[in-house]
């Protein structure tokens, strides 16, 4: 399981994208949650808007990753 920093209260899913390096712009967050699945906490979720705080597992592309807080 991968690590993604956050020093935020939280960060939406089209920036997680981002720190992830899933995607290289925010602008490709709209189509990239369109054509991939994408589960927070065991629930499949496409909103790029959709706040992630510590402690939340994501799982894209056959990876989890988890939001840690510095």
């Amino acid at each position: 399981m991968k690590q993604i920093k956050i020093s935020t209260e939280f960060v939406t899913l089209g920036k997680f994208l981002k720190l992830a390096n899933l995607i290289q712009t925010g602008g490709e967050a709209k189509f990239y949650l369109k054509e991939n699945k994408v589960v927070v906490d065991g629930e499949e979720d496409n909103r790029r808007g959709r706040k992630l705080y510590s402690g939340n597992i994501v799982e894209v592309e056959n990876q989890t990753f988890e939001i840690v807080k510095k």
